[in-house]
């Protein structure tokens, strides 16, 4: 068990859930609210992504996340900042032709994936794992070459990187990575559970997620949906961190949408319960080797 943990919330996402609760925020100043928010609740890491303004889609727009990580910093608040650098690897084939890219590709290379990381400079930025297959006719697509591209990258820039799983086959990438130098020491990885069609959100998968990673390693797992809460106690239980916010899923309880600082909330209530503290992102920097 994890008696010492770290909460990350990720507070808004890029995926379709502004239509479905009014509380994801959306601008930059709603994004790096909500990341004030999740602090002052007990979260010492805010993972963010950004949206359109005018859309509310997910968008990997430079001078929004300029913006947004500005926010957070003038703010006074304590929180070590998170950024997704998954964007720029969604393919559509073509209905009419599936050797091209139909309507919804964003398919980039892994220098532009990290313009926002370069500019920004934050504490940590995420890096997923390998090629995935989500919902509908929809793959994500980040190859080998890419993702060691992005680890050199984001190496020499001295940012630490998340390493996000989402099944036992990029664990063993992920460690590919770390054998031939391409990750710091210790290694620190997010497991990556429920989402389709990658490791389900269960006991058993988390166990044997984390029984594959390094000796050295520092992890976090959650769980999507209704599997949010579940998902920290087993965490907390197996020795790892952990992570909530509305990316991950918008309901408090059955029917009631939450905001970020609910889920967080909730969270430490679970761990303090389990008899574990949580720890302040002064503490978290220390254990997870932050300047």
């Amino acid at each position: 068990m994890n008696q010492d943990v770290i909460i990350t919330c990720a507070v808004t996402g890029a995926g379709d859930t502004t239509s479905r609760s009014n509380l994801v925020p959306i601008t930059p100043r709603q994004i790096a609210d909500a990341a004030i928010e999740a602090a002052k609740a007990g979260a010492a890491v805010a993972h963010i992504h950004v949206r359109d303004p005018e859309t509310g889609q997910g968008s990997r727009d430079v001078g929004l996340f300029e913006e947004t990580v500005q926010m957070v910093r003038d703010s006074g608040v304590d929180v070590i900042i998170n950024l997704a650098a998954g964007m720029g690897g969604d393919w559509v084939p073509s209905e009419e032709d599936p050797s091209l890219p139909g309507p919804g590709t964003d398919m980039i290379g892994p220098e532009e994936r990290l313009a926002h990381v370069i500019a920004c400079k934050p504490d940590i930025c995420s890096l997923d794992c390998g090629t995935m297959n989500f919902g509908g006719n929809y793959t994500y697509i980040n190859t080998a070459p890419y993702l060691r591209t992005m680890a050199g990258i984001v190496q020499k820039l001295g940012v630490k990187p998340e390493l996000e799983v989402f099944d036992l086959g990029q664990i063993r990438l992920a460690r590919n990575l770390i054998d031939d130098g391409l990750i710091n020491a210790p290694p620190m990885f997010q497991l990556c559970l429920g989402i389709p069609w990658g490791a389900g959100a269960d006991t058993e998968t988390m166990a044997a997620m984390k029984q594959a990673l390094p000796n050295d390693a520092l992890w976090a797992g959650f769980g999507i949906s209704k599997m949010q809460m579940p998902m920290v106690a087993q965490a907390v239980l197996l020795g790892g961190n952990v992570r909530v916010g509305l990316e991950d899923n918008i309901y408090l309880d059955r029917g009631v949408l939450a905001s970020n600082g609910m889920l967080v909330k909730r969270a430490v209530e679970i761990i303090e319960r389990l008899g574990a503290r949580v720890l302040s992102a002064e503490e978290a920097r220390k254990k997870i080797g932050l300047k």
